[in-house]
């Protein structure tokens, strides 16, 4: 971290568990400072912000920056029940979705496995998705969790440790570089509502509350339900990148961890853990 240190102190609503907010001006990236902290033995419910970062991460090794100062960059230190894990990216999409709707009027879409998107008509007509936030989060599986003899799936007591970070475009310049003007949106881009950064940071604090509670609580089933009524990519044809080729097919569901069910062209289902998804138009 750069700058001053960062400053505890609590958010400005009765959270249960994030209540430990701590800001910074600058660092590589809150999901590496964040993962720091929690080997130094912090607690569940850290949260780690930043006006800007030099090294922030996306998907599969991806950069992701923003002008400084103009997107809620921050990560929350969770420990849930292993099992669980991959689906805290679910409760943190959810959750922001839910906030950005209750400061601006409009409710971002879900896109699998990790965005939120804006979609509309572009000058000719054809519907764009712009990217409002993107979501990561790293992992550290708890003991035993792998053995010399493999992998084995970690048991209900056990518990991991995971930085989710979000980055959320809250104020961008209205007039943003060519390259991005079709990719990436700002909530002041949609809305004529103007929440600061800590408004939507509190907001989504509250809501993460909510929906985290209800992932370590045993409600999965409630989390994932709330992911699929703001899913963009349920019920739409897509490509999905896959590496050594593509597959096309209808996305009908998500399994209990998080994974995307496609149902290819050619007939059958296939589970897909990782791939980027491209939202098509109907054939």
């Amino acid at each position: 971290m750069k700058g001053d240190d960062a400053i505890r102190g609590p958010g400005r609503l009765s959270r249960s568990r994030f209540t430990d907010v701590r800001h910074v001006k600058e660092t590589g990236s809150t999901n590496t400072d964040v993962m720091e902290l929690a080997r130094q033995g912090e607690p569940e419910g850290v949260v780690l912000v930043a006006d800007h970062q030099t090294a922030g991460r996306g998907r599969a090794g991806r950069t992701w920056t923003a002008p400084p100062g103009a997107s809620l960059l921050c990560t929350i230190l969770l420990r849930p029940p292993a099992p669980v894990a991959p689906l805290t990216t679910f409760a943190l999409a959810v959750a922001a979705s839910e906030a950005v709707e209750q400061l601006a009027g409009f409710a971002p879409a879900l896109k699998w496995p990790n965005d939120l998107v804006v979609e509309d008509l572009d000058d000719e007509g054809a519907v764009r998705t712009r990217k409002l936030a993107g979501i990561l989060a790293e992992a550290e599986w708890s003991p035993g969790s792998r053995v010399a003899a493999g992998y084995r799936p970690p048991a209900p007591h056990e518990r991991a440790t995971v930085a989710a970070g979000i980055g959320l475009n809250v104020a961008w310049p209205d007039e943003v570089p060519d390259d991005l003007a079709d990719v990436v949106v700002a909530i002041n881009h949609v809305s004529d509502a103007r929440p600061t950064r800590d408004e939507v940071l509190d907001a989504l604090l509250e809501r993460l509350d909510v929906h985290y509670g209800h992932l370590v609580g045993g409600g999965v089933e409630q989390v994932l339900d709330d992911w699929r009524v703001r899913s963009a990519t349920l019920g739409r044809r897509v490509r999905i990148d896959l590496g050594a080729d593509d597959l096309i097919g209808t996305a009908v569901d998500v399994t209990a961890d998080g994974h995307l069910v496609v149902e290819p062209l050619e007939g059958g289902r296939r589970t897909i853990a990782v791939g980027d998804v491209v939202h098509l138009r109907p054939a």
